[in-house]
Order: C-alpha cells, then structure tokens, then sequence
C-alpha cells in the first residue's frame, strides 16, 4: 500500500491539467475537488499501511523516476513516507479538500472560474512535491513551486491594483528568503555531494561537530528561507497583504500550504539544527518575538482577514518556538491543530463577506449570528480553540509547547508565548463578538444571508476538527499522546533532550488555560459589558494604540530603507549605464562608426560602369604587382 504514494501527488497534478486545458465551469467544479479528495483518501490507505510496520521500520523512500541519470549523479524524483510526511500530506489533502469544496461555492460566480481551480490543484501539487521529497531538490521544486502559486493566488484579481501590489510584494519578499535557502541547500550539495536525505541526515554527525561555524551557517540560511515562506520576522510583511486575494486563498496559504512549509523545513531537518546552538537559539527567540509582536498588531485592526491574518503570523512564531527548543512534536501538532481552526476562521469570514457584499470591516457588522447562524456558530468553534480553552484543538498544542518550552529552560520564551496566549485570546474574542453579536452596525441596504450548503459543511467539517482534533492527537498529554508516538520515529536520534512536563504540568496547564479566559474576559468587559468604554483605552494607550495600527511602521521604514534606494539605484543605472553608456557610447558610438564606414564606401557604389571597370583594372593590377613582389 505504501507504493500507492505517487498517486497523491499525480492527482491533483492531473487535476491541474485538466483544469488548464478544459477550461469549463461543469468539469473544474468536479475535477477540482475531487483529485484532492482521492487524494487524502490515497493518504489514508498509505497510513494503514506504514501503521502496519513495526515502529522503527516506518521510513520508506518509493522512487517515482531518475530525472537526471548522470556520471556519479543520478537526480531522482521519489517520496519519502515517514510519519512527518504523512501527517503533513493528511493535511494538505484533508483541510485542502475541504477549501476545494468551498471554493466551489464562494468562487461561482467568477468568470474564471476554471483558471482558479487550476491555479488551487497546482499549489497543492506544489506543496506535496515539497513535503513528499526524499531531497532537498524535490523540496526546492516544491518551496519554488508553492511560490509561484502564491503569486498567481494572490493576484488573481489582478485588476485590482490592491492585489497586483500584494502578488508582487509576496514574490520579490520571498524572493530574498528564497536566495537564502538556495545558498544553504547547495552548501550541502558542495559538502555532500548529494541532496538526499538519508545521505546528508546519515553523515552530518560524522562531518560536523556539534556548533561548527559551517553548520551553524547553513542553518541560518534554511532558517531564513523559512522566516520569508513562513512569514516571520522580519520577513513577514507580504503575509497581511495576501489578503487581498480571494478568501479560499487565504484559507489554503495560511492553514494547509505555504506558511507551513518553513515549519516543516525545520522540523524535516532537524538532524542539522540540532549541530548548530546559536541557529537552535535564533529560531526559538525569532519565533517568540514574531508571536508577541503579530499580537499586539492583530489587538488594534479593524479588517476581519488582516486580523487574521497577523494571527497566522502569531501562531507561526509558536511553532517555531517549539522547533527551536527541540520540541519538534509538539510544533507539528500545533501546524496540524492550527490548520483545522485557521481554516475554519478563514472560511468562516469569507462566508460572511459572502453574505455582506464583501465588507471586512468589525465595525461594520454585529449581530450576524441571526442571519447567518451556521457561519457564527462554526466560527465559535475557532474562536474557543484558538484562545486555549479545554478541550478544543488549540489548547492541547499550544499548551503542549509553553510546557516544553519552560522545561527545557527558556523561562523568558515562555513568559512571551504566555502573554501572547491572552492577547490572542483577546483579539480573537475582539473581532467574533463585534461580528456575531451585539447591535447591528450595517446598513439598511445590506441584508445579510447565510452561505449555500457548498460552504458551510466544509465550515461544519473543520469546526468538528477543531473540536476533536486536540483530543484525538493529544491525549493522554506528555510523551504518551498519539502524535508523540506516532512522530517518535522520525525523532529517534533526537539529541536535544526535552523534558516532559512533570511536577508544574497542572500549574503550567492552569496558567495558560488562565491567560485565555483573561483575554476573553477582557473583551467582555469593553465590548458586551462596556464597563470600561474602548475609545477610552484607546486614548489612555494612544502611543501603543498608533504604534499598533501603524505596524511598528515596518513598512514606511523598509520604503525607506530598501525601496526608495532600490528605485534611485535603478534610476541611476537606467539613466547613466543603460541609457548614457549602452545606448549612448555602445550602441550609438557603434552607429556612428558604421554611418561614417558607409559614408566612405558610398562614393564607391556610383552606378556608371566606367568606375566599376576602373575599380576593376585598380584590383586586377593590385593582384598582379602582389604575386610579383612575392614571388
């Protein structure tokens, strides 16, 4: 069963193709969908199969072709299936399916409707080429491909100038984490001769010693890759943007595809990280700050999808917390739960654009629990897993991470994840009781409606994940829990020790269970309760609420520090080297030398035949006095 895995990744490859060249409502609304859809179940079916192996035998490389046959190089395209790449692939297929399904309704009216769906099939072809790969090659297709998509995700309106802009911000930011990870990946190549895992994981131990400067190089150049696909400080910055895509996109980036992949790079490479501190130490305290930092962001925003959107961001910076400390099961539960509930979110607010015209503004709803009440409820599901409250999804992951981080002895980490769980739980409660309850804040010529059933069972379906989802991975909590055990192989030559939580787990677990309801509590207090006015915190904390809205003026300073002299400098060259000394010197002192080449040769093209003759004596004559003299 396990050789069945080229099959989810030719499926939806096939879908894409079908898509391009049918190009019919009727047929994409099917293919679509269904090529991921087979292809989940596919994963499922491998599953059974590697859960039928003994645990240490569960590590299969399934060649699909030789790509390049070489001298000493053979380049292969296979898959690796191991417990981290089929969890990933359930992922990316399972929540991927069901965004497809949604898509279906939400994208309906779109006159280019099987173009979309293309573009859908092909990123999740991208994203398995990346997690599936047995080398770094196969995940640089992958990390490239998934770039692409993105673009193309991102500016499918492309009409739009707000989505045009965004598309290109995405490309040319991920473009310099991208050079980064080129420049690491074949520093390996030059050192191993070979991008195959097995390879490289085998003998990194032998070639390295734990801390080298080489190593600790390489790794710092993956790791940044990672922060620009991942959106991490201080690459983040295209991430908001997306937004401006449709909403299925933005569903399908931040919960199942492309922000995932940095997460995964890291934990996939884990036997190098591991050799290298400093890059162990860097990752764990970029995360924790981006966490903190997305946060405070997200407190003040007014727009539905940004919000979300600086949360993905804040969650990200979880995971790489977790990675950066050693805990690398415990940042793939917490991609695994927050893919169900940042679906489930995502989805969520593009169903109630569906129902009011496209407004994304908090301000501008309220009370649409009594017309959409499918879309609310579901919607509540997020809310409560994302903020850590028992027993959804997210209190599980993330309660799991704060515990290893303290005990593996980063108590400042843990204090920033802490705080970061209230403030999480405080925006989040922020924008669903300002969307779902209280007064009506919308026009009278807005009339809210419930979405078609294509969009809410999908809704239904990653709320019952967001429910479940943590229960069924995480219990019983520690070491013992299902996705422990069931990563365990992939981690067996782990060497940085991370301690359960043992004596302080229930106060650890109280603690973070605690920042949640305070942050719910607080939102209560200034929204439903209005004890306390919030114009008038916004006031109180002007400074911090300007600084918060402006996005630490991240933007105005990279204009200033990296676009306005990329702009001077391509002036400078169009003007002095292309224009002055191409143009100028080059070509049109190339142009003069032949105008005055021709100039003299014309006198010779006269049309009478007397010259013509003449010339031809003058030539004769010069033959024969040459031959003579040389003779």
């Amino acid at each position: 069963m396990i050789e069945l895995i080229p099959l989810v990744l030719y499926l939806p490859a096939l879908g894409a193709i079908i898509n391009a060249f049918a190009g019919r409502k009727s047929v994409s609304r099917i293919v679509g969908p269904a090529v991921v859809g087979l292809a989940f179940l596919i994963a499922l079916v491998v599953l059974a199969g590697l859960l039928a192996l003994p645990p240490d035998q569960r590590s299969r490389d399934v060649l699909m072709w030789t790509w390049m046959p070489g001298r000493g190089l053979d380049i292969q395209i296979a898959a690796r299936v191991d417990p981290l790449s089929l969890l990933m692939t359930l992922v990316v297929t399972g929540v991927g399916f069901l965004i497809h399904v949604y898509s279906t309704g939400y994208m309906a009216d779109d006159e280019r409707y099987a173009r979309f769906f293309f573009y859908l099939n092909l990123f999740i072809t991208a994203m398995l080429a990346l997690v599936l790969g047995n080398n770094y090659l196969m995940m640089f297709l992958g990390w490239e491909g998934v770039g692409l998509c993105s673009y193309l995700l991102i500016g499918f309106w492309f009409y739009k100038p707000e989505a045009a802009n965004a598309a290109k911000k995405a490309f040319v930011v991920n473009r310099i984490g991208d050079f980064a990870f080129t420049i690491g990946v074949l520093w390996l190549f030059a050192i191993f001769g070979t991008s195959d895992y097995n390879v490289i994981f085998g003998k990194a131990h032998e070639v390295f010693k734990p801390g080298d400067t080489t190593i600790t190089w390489i790794t710092l150049l993956l790791f940044i890759g990672a922060t620009g696909k991942s959106a991490q400080l201080p690459l983040f910055v295209w991430l908001p943007d997306a937004m401006e895509g449709p909403t299925p996109v933005s569903a399908l980036i931040h919960a199942a595809t492309m922000v995932t992949a940095g997460v995964y790079m890291v934990v996939r490479s884990h036997a190098l990280f591991e050799l290298a501190p400093l890059t162990m130490s860097v990752v764990a305290s970029v995360g924790a700050l981006t966490a903190l930092f997305a946060a405070t962001i997200a407190l003040v925003h007014t727009d539905l999808k940004r919000v979300l959107a600086y949360s993905t961001i804040s969650q990200l910076g979880y995971m790489f917390m977790a990675a950066g400390v050693g805990a690398w099961p415990a940042a793939m539960f917490h991609l695994t739960t927050h893919a169900f509930f940042k679906a489930l979110m995502f989805l969520g607010a593009g169903s109630v654009m569906h129902g009011l015209h496209g407004e994304t503004n908090i301000f501008k709803m309220g009370g649409l629990r009594k017309f959409m009440p499918v879309t609310a409820a579901t919607f509540v599901f997020g809310w409560l897993a994302i903020s850590g409250i028992p027993p959804l999804a997210g209190f599980f992951s993330k309660d799991e991470i704060l515990a290893q981080t303290f005990n593996a002895g980063y108590p400042a980490l843990w204090a920033l994840g802490t705080l970061t769980a209230a403030l999480t739980a405080f925006y989040i409660s922020r924008i669903t009781i300002l969307a779902f309850f209280g007064r009506q804040r919308f026009g009278r010529d807005v009339h809210p409606h419930e979405s078609p059933p294509s969009m809410t069972a999908p809704l239904a379906a990653l709320a019952f994940l967001s429910l479940v989802g943590g229960m069924a991975l995480g219990l019983p909590l520690g070491e013992g829990s299902l996705i422990n055990q069931f990563l365990a192989p992939v981690f067996t030559e782990s060497h940085v020790p991370v301690e359960a939580a043992t004596g302080n787990a229930d106060l650890l677990t109280s603690i973070s269970v605690a920042m949640g309801v305070l942050g719910i509590g607080v939102a209560w207090v200034l929204y439903v309760a209005r004890w306390i006015p919030a114009s008038f915190v916004s006031r109180v904390f002007k400074p911090f609420y300007i600084l918060f809205s402006r996005k630490y003026f991240v933007d105005e300073i990279y204009h200033a520090l990296v676009v306005v002299p990329a702009v001077w400098t391509a002036e400078f060259l169009f003007k002095a080297v292309d224009h002055a000394m191409i143009d100028g010197v080059a070509i049109g002192g190339a142009v003069e030398v032949m105008t005055l080449w021709s100039r003299a040769l014309r006198w010779t093209q006269s049309g009478y035949v007397r010259s013509y003759a003449f010339l031809t004596l003058l030539g004769a004559v010069a033959m024969v006095l040459f031959f003579l003299f040389r003779l």
